[in-house]
């Protein structure tokens, strides 16, 4: 099996200095966060709620969203003050940056508009295309990965060659994306999610020696954490499709620099199960005229059975570890 290449023209990063960036991510959330609420709430910059969604999510209509922008925020300084600036990362946090800017897009026109539906999807597709196709050539022309798949599983490698590589990385970049937009339905839900699955890309880009990737990565676990200072339940902020867009757009980025595609299906899983219930959902309705679950996605199947919030994030946050821990132990054993 082919090896990742580690950080391209990069200088050294020690553990303390990622932790001490994860750190700063994290303190400064939370320092912007107050500030930043009352910013929104003063414009009247709040979440418009779907008709069709559960009834109790419309006393949330209002709350101030796009709180990704302090969280890509929090990112940006201490990667940009401490990291090395390598191709990788500033690849990863490129594509992370252009998906958050099409998810604040998305989010400014349904506060402009009050209304709950924001760009038109051929523009979201069109922009998520471009920013596969500029990671593509970064990991292939800059970096030197290989376009091969790797099934770390079975220790094995499938050559796919410069043109399904290319697809194979929008599908990667576009479903982790969409994926995690489509879990941030409940308040917590999305921000602590992401956290446990980018601490386990921490944990394999300290592994693989990709230095940079891992700072990157311990900045978007400690900002998606002190998000959560204000997002968990009752949310006083949303992050919005800035901050899930852009986490999510982050995460495919990770598993494409690291050769882990494959391996996200499992180290994501809890976002995998979440777009599987969707697309049940609609193929089970359009085909047969009937409703798998009683409402998609899972999270609300759940709210409709009269679970709470709380309940449902914390399991669906213990479904998320456990499918972190087999993912990063599947990856140290074909590493080992």
């Amino acid at each position: 099996m082919s090896l990742v290449l580690g950080s391209v023209g990069s200088a050294a990063v020690d553990r303390g200095e990622i932790l001490i960036a994860g750190m700063a991510a994290m303190l400064i959330t939370i320092f912007l966060g107050p500030r930043f609420i009352a910013f929104l709430r003063a414009r009247e910059f709040g979440q418009q709620i779907r008709e069709e969604g559960p009834q109790e999510h419309h006393a949330k209509a209002g709350t101030p969203t796009m709180g990704g922008l302090i969280l890509f925020v929090a990112i940006a300084v201490p990667f940009l003050v401490l990291g090395p600036r390598d191709t990788q990362s500033l690849a990863v946090f490129g594509v992370a940056l252009g998906a958050a800017a099409l998810g604040f897009a998305d989010d400014y026109i349904k506060v402009t508009k009050r209304r709950s539906l924001g760009l038109p999807a051929r523009w979201k597709l069109l922009v998520q295309i471009g920013l596969a196709v500029a990671l593509w050539w970064v990991a292939t022309d800059q970096v030197g990965l290989d376009p091969r798949l790797q099934v770390r599983i079975f220790d094995a490698e499938i050559y796919l060659g410069p043109v399904l590589y290319v697809l194979f990385v929008f599908l990667v970049i576009a479903g982790a994306s969409n994926a995690v937009n489509l879990t941030d339905g409940l308040d917590g839900l999305a921000a602590g999610s992401c956290a446990i699955v980018l601490l386990a890309y921490t944990a394999i880009t300290i592994t693989s020696g990709q230095e940079g990737l891992a700072l990157l990565s311990a900045c978007l676990v400690g900002a998606s954490v002190g998000f959560l200072w204000f997002n968990s339940f009752p949310a006083a902020i949303f992050m919005g499709d800035t901050g899930s867009l852009g986490l999510g757009a982050a995460i495919g980025a990770l598993a494409v620099m690291t050769q882990t595609e494959l391996l996200l299906i499992i180290l994501g899983g809890i976002f995998v199960i979440e777009a599987l219930s969707v697309a049940v959902q609609v193929i089970s309705f359009k085909m047969f005229r009937r409703r798998v679950l009683l409402m998609a996605p899972v999270h609300h199947h759940f709210e409709m059975m009269a679970w709470s919030e709380t309940k449902i994030m914390l399991r669906f946050w213990i479904v998320a570890a456990v499918c972190a821990g087999i993912g990063y132990t599947l990856y140290q054993n074909s590493i080992g």
